[in-house]
C-alpha cells in the first residue's frame, strides 16, 4: 500500500475526538423523514476536507453534507460519508462509520471504512485485497441460501415505499436463515466482506453510502451490482445487492420475483 493511502487511513483514524464529542452528537438538525444530521457530521466532514486537501489538493471532495454539482464521470473525487449511521450515533448504538472512497475515472481505487466505537478499520486498494485492521479478509463463500444471514436496508427516508418493500423483505426472509440490520450501508458491506453476514440489499443508496464499501467487498471476493445489473456509477443514487458470489444469483432472483414497479429501481 502506498504512503498516500496510509496517510489517509491515519487521517480518518484521527477524527476520533470529534466523533466521540457527545455534545456535538446530540446537536441534531432534522433534514427530512428519519433523516438527521449532527454537528459531528459537519465537523468530521470539514476536518477531513482540510486533511485531504493537504494530501491531494487536486482531488475534489464529494460529501453528504454539502451540495455536489457538475460531477464529471471521467474526473477524480474523494467520496465521503462523514458519519454513515447518523441515527445510530444519536442513539449511541455504536454502529456508525466514516466511509471514504477514491473515485478515479469511473472506478473506486481505494476505500476505507472506520467504526471508531469498535476500533475496526476496513480498507482496500484495487487489485490488492481487502483488510480489517491490517489482516486480510474474505467473504464467507456460503452457498446454501437457506443457511445464510442477510442484512437489509429499510429505506427510512422513503417510508412511502414500505408497502412494496416489506413484502419483498418477507419474501427473502422466508428463504434464508435470518436477517440482521445495522442501519449503516458501509458497515453492512464490510460485514459481508468479512464473512460476518452473507448478503445485503437496499434501495436508494447515495454514492457516499456505498463507494468505499463496494470496493472492500469486491476485493474480499464478493459480488455487487444494482438489482437490474446495470453497474455501479458511484456518482448517483442506486439500489444495491451484495453477497458472496455463490448466493448472488439466488438473491437477485428472489428480489425480482416480487412486483417492483413502484420501487424506483435503477
Amino acid at each position: 500500500m502506498n504512503s498516500l493511502y496510509e496517510k489517509v487511513i491515519e487521517l480518518v483514524h484521527s477524527a476520533d475526538d470529534i466523533i466521540f464529542d457527545e455534545e456535538m452528537a446530540h446537536a441534531v438538525t432534522v433534514k427530512g423523514a428519519a433523516d438527521y444530521v449532527t454537528k459531528v457530521d459537519f465537523a468530521v466532514q470539514e476536518y477531513l476536507r482540510a486533511g485531504l486537501a493537504r494530501l491531494t489538493p487536486d482531488v475534489r471532495l464529494i460529501s453528504e453534507e454539502q451540495e455536489n454539482k457538475d460531477l464529471d464521470p471521467a474526473g477524480n473525487y474523494w467520496i465521503l460519508d462523514p458519519i454513515d449511521g447518523t441515527t445510530n450515533l444519536i442513539h449511541d448504538y455504536q454502529m456508525s462509520a466514516v466511509s471514504l472512497g477514491l473515485y478515479e475515472n469511473g472506478q473506486i481505487t481505494f476505500g476505507v471504512v472506520y467504526n471508531p466505537f469498535m476500533k475496526e478499520a476496513w480498507h482496500a486498494v484495487r487489485s490488492q485485497g481487502a483488510y480489517l485492521n491490517g489482516k486480510q479478509i474474505h467473504v464467507s463463500h456460503r452457498a446454501d441460501f437457506a443457511n445464510s444471514i442477510i442484512s437489509f436496508g429499510a429505506a427510512p427516508y422513503d417510508k412511502e415505499l414500505a408497502a412494496q418493500l416489506f413484502p419483498l423483505m418477507q419474501h427473502v426472509y422466508e428463504s434464508c436463515a435470518d436477517f440482521r440490520r445495522c442501519a449503516s450501508c458501509a458497515l453492512d458491506l464490510c460485514y459481508v466482506a468479512a464473512g460476518r453476514i452473507d448478503a445485503y440489499f437496499e434501495l436508494n443508496l447515495k454514492p457516499w453510502d456505498y463507494a468505499a464499501g463496494a470496493l472492500i467487498l469486491t476485493e474480499a471476493g464478493g459480488k455487487i451490482d444494482t438489482f437490474r445489473e446495470k453497474g455501479l456509477s458511484y456518482l448517483q443514487n442506486t439500489d444495491l445487492v451484495a453477497s458472496t458470489p455463490e448466493l448472488y444469483g439466488r438473491l437477485r432472483e428472489l428480489i425480482l420475483e416480487m412486483p417492483t414497479d413502484k420501487l424506483r429501481l435503477v
